[in-house]
């Protein structure tokens, strides 16, 4: 089942979490990336919590 975004800021959010999701999935095989990988990790969830904030918000028409 495909995801419609609301807005233009959650589709970029969106994006940006699948090529975290991306990244973690080819940095998996290899050795000593769980630094790195955490990072990421790090980063999604901010990314996620960015998503969560503009899916609460109201939305406005000009």
């Amino acid at each position: 089942m495909s995801y419609e975004p609301g807005s233009l800021e959650c589709r970029l959010l969106i994006d940006a979490k699948k090529h975290v999701e991306s990244a973690l999935v080819s940095l998996n095989t290899l050795p000593q990336s769980d630094h790195i990988q955490r990072q990421l990790k790090s980063v999604h969830q901010q990314l996620e919590g960015m998503h969560d904030l503009k899916r609460t918000m109201p939305i406005t028409t000009p």
